[in-house]
């Protein structure tokens, strides 16, 4: 009766915290349907096109330190999922204007170096990491024909880096039932989706264009960030490396 019991309770607090992280993801939501509802012309960017676009992850910046505030302490992890989003945030804003893209392409080298350090080097999985190279390996000779100029080097720079994140992200990734972490599956899954919104990007400015490029880049992109702010939900490694100091 009393395993019933706590199981019944476990069900029920579940329920609650799934109920409290999404009425605290409304604003992103809401702030994604303006974005897409609004659809405003990438020829005549301005502040207001600047503001919708990056809302939505200025609102899981919001998230991540509200949601951090409820868990009674803000992580270390947290911390840097929090800066990585700001970045990413000041990258929208720079990608808007061509004249500015190679700094909005610094700025989202930025977020993925914080979403690396977030992720660590725990544990290594080195054939995770060759497949991931090889990848990117490959994607760079299939792009490098199209590029010039300074993107003939911040292209692949920056693919190594999403590359570099989505292996840290992935690498942390348990799928059994004893080690099974929502933290870890979040973030791997937003790598993953983030990485493909930046291929496409990639292609569709830099290769040859894409039908309905901008649909697919902008919607996964926001998943893609909304599941690695969601991974700070639970608790992480540095919460518990703080409470056995």
């Amino acid at each position: 009766m009393d395993i019933l019991e706590s199981h019944t309770r476990y069900k029920k607090s579940s329920l609650a915290n799934a109920r409290s992280v999404i009425s605290k993801l409304l604003p992103f939501f809401i702030s994604c349907c303006n974005y897409f509802v609004l659809w405003l012309p990438l020829s005549e960017p301005d502040l207001f096109h600047a503001f919708i676009k990056s809302l939505p992850i200025l609102t899981l910046a919001f998230f991540v330190v509200v949601q951090s505030i409820s868990q009674g302490r803000f992580s270390p992890y947290s911390k840097k999922i929090f800066v990585g989003l700001l970045f990413s945030a000041a990258g929208d804003i720079c990608l808007l204007w061509t004249d500015f893209f190679l700094h909005g392409m610094v700025m989202f080298a930025l977020a993925h170096l914080m979403y690396i350090t977030a992720f660590g080097f725990r544990p290594l999985k080195l054939l995770l990491f060759i497949i991931l190279a090889l990848l990117c390996v490959a994607f760079n000779l299939l792009t490098s024909q199209y590029l010039n100029g300074p993107f003939i080097y911040m292209v692949p720079g920056y693919s190594v880096l999403i590359g570099t994140m989505a292996w840290r992200a992935l690498s942390r990734l348990n799928l059994a039932s004893y080690e099974f972490s929502w933290a870890r599956t979040s973030s791997a899954l937003g790598s993953l989706i983030f990485m493909v919104s930046d291929c496409v990007l990639a292609v569709d400015k830099f290769c040859f264009p894409i039908s309905h490029s901008r649909a697919v880049i902008m919607s996964t992109y926001y998943g893609g960030q909304m599941f690695i702010a969601l991974s700070i939900t639970t608790k992480s490694e540095d919460d518990f490396m703080w409470k056995r100091k």
